[in-house]
């Protein structure tokens, strides 16, 4: 990630920020090219699973349909199930040094269970992604939030990476078929934030943060630190999808490292 190119013209790129609504709390060897998930959720920590006996290494129906990703064991789509939405795009993967920490969702991320990152689909989401070249296709259970890169649609984790062929590739061009989460009801508009980043002088971030809270007084804005570089984030008083779009649409940072992200909470 690059720096702006100084805090002098980051200060001007943020001064003629507007907001046109209310603010108020808001691989080739293989390149790993993931971004920073948002802050980790609030709440108890899921326990990694324990190693798995001899019996229990063959995958299960059960293990399958476990909300707590197993390694190496693709979730299951309910029969007759339909996608409620369908992209194409890039996909890349990450593994270390994210394994056995914190996902958005909460859980631990094992990055040889079949699981994903993805900036807007509902948490707990099933996705089939299918590598366009070679035609694998995976099912990863949508567990943390990313990529941020431009151009990306879906980090897979490093097993779902695998099984796709997109490992050595480290980005291949695929087809996300998403489904909604087994057994449990989706808020269909969703809570909505605005992430901008990575900085790589925490600095930056810190004086963009400290910017807005300036202007907006009553406005949520926290900056937060992620392995590859340092976060701003907006949250509206109305955390709607729309509201959210129409903030990134007036942020303009003139470094490109450091653009706006819609980012779906929940």
């Amino acid at each position: 990630m690059t720096t702006l190119p100084n805090r002098a013209r980051t200060f001007a790129a943020i001064a003629s920020l507007t907001l046109a609504v209310s603010l108020a709390g808001c691989h080739k060897n293989p390149p790993v090219v993931y971004q920073p998930p948002p802050p980790p959720a609030t709440g108890p920590v899921a326990k990694p699973a324990s190693p798995r006996s001899s019996a229990a290494a063959t995958p299960s129906t059960a293990a399958a349909n476990s909300t707590t990703p197993v390694p190496g064991v693709e979730p299951i789509i309910p029969p007759h199930a339909k996608p409620i939405s369908t992209e194409i795009g890039l996909a890349s993967w990450y593994g270390p040094p994210y394994t056995n920490r914190k996902a958005a969702d909460g859980s631990v991320f094992d990055q040889n269970a079949m699981t994903a990152a993805h900036r807007t689909l509902p948490m707990g989401s099933l996705a089939r992604v299918t590598n366009l070249t070679t035609n694998q296709a995976v099912v990863v259970r949508i567990t943390d939030r990313g990529p941020f890169v431009a151009g990306r649609i879906i980090d897979l984790s490093l097993g779902a990476a695998k099984a796709t062929g997109i490992y050595r590739a480290g980005v291949a061009k695929v087809r996300v078929e998403a489904y909604d989460p087994p057994g449990r009801s989706v808020d269909p508009e969703g809570r909505w934030c605005v992430q901008i980043g990575a900085f790589s002088d925490p600095a930056d971030a810190v004086q963009l943060k400290n910017d807005l809270l300036r202007r907006y007084s009553t406005a949520k804005v926290i900056e937060f630190a992620g392995p590859t570089g340092h976060w701003v984030r907006i949250n509206a008083q109305n955390p709607d999808k729309a509201t959210a779009a129409q903030i990134a649409d007036h942020i303009h940072i003139p470094d490109p490292a450091a653009e706006p992200y819609l980012v779906r909470l929940n």
